[in-house]
């Protein structure tokens, strides 16, 4: 079978990359807004986009509304966000989250997890997180037409926090991170079935 995203509906084009661009990495970012109101939403469309200078980005859909999700507002007020990685602990938590909550509350609050100062950036850090990544704005590029405009937000790390026990020489172990992966549909993976393969020396 053969597909023209130009003749898919919106959901149909969501539900073909979501089931074949897999498994994706989740960004839980936390940002704050102009009323001093933390956030935290879940976000799939996630991707390193260089490693020095650090650059990271990942997507932002409209709301059904056309109207702009309040992670997008408070990036556009603060200037920086911060990604923490999302473990199989902290998946319960990082679900929650993707609901559309008004801009006034406290998603943090909501779902118990603990806000903490960032180093860098007015934005918090999540203290469960065991990787947390502070990042400045470089960058919003958009993408579609009203109502359904997506936004692609690119940011430099300025720094990255990660709990010492996931480091051997300071390299972060995969195997000890247990970080979890979004899938198709309301799916999700463990990251905890590895196999090695070395690079071929050409």
């Amino acid at each position: 079978m053969k597909f023209d995203p130009d003749q898919l509906s919106l959901k149909d084009c969501h539900d073909l990359l979501g089931c074949v661009v897999l498994p994706r990495p989740i960004a839980f970012v936390s940002t704050i807004g102009a009323n001093g109101v933390n956030n935290l939403a879940p976000f799939s469309y996630f991707s390193i986009m260089s490693a020095k200078p650090t650059i990271l980005g990942f997507g932002i859909s409209r709301k059904l509304n056309g109207g702009k999700k309040d992670t997008l507002v408070n990036v556009e007020f603060s200037r920086d966000f911060v990604i923490n990685v999302v473990t199989e602990e902290l998946a319960k938590a990082m679900n929650e989250t993707s609901g559309e909550f008004p801009p006034e509350v406290d998603e943090f609050k909501v779902v118990g997890l603990t806000a903490v100062k960032s180093d860098q950036v007015r934005s918090p850090r999540v203290a469960e997180s065991p990787v947390n990544m502070e990042c400045k704005l470089l960058q919003i590029l958009e993408f579609g037409e009203a109502l359904r405009i997506n936004s692609f937000v690119i940011g430099e790390v300025l720094r990255v926090h990660a709990q010492e026990n996931l480091l051997v020489e300071k390299v972060v172990k995969a195997e000890r991170l247990q970080a979890i992966g979004r899938m198709g549909e309301d799916l999700y993976c463990r990251t905890q079935d590895l196999f090695e393969m070395k690079r071929p020396v050409v």
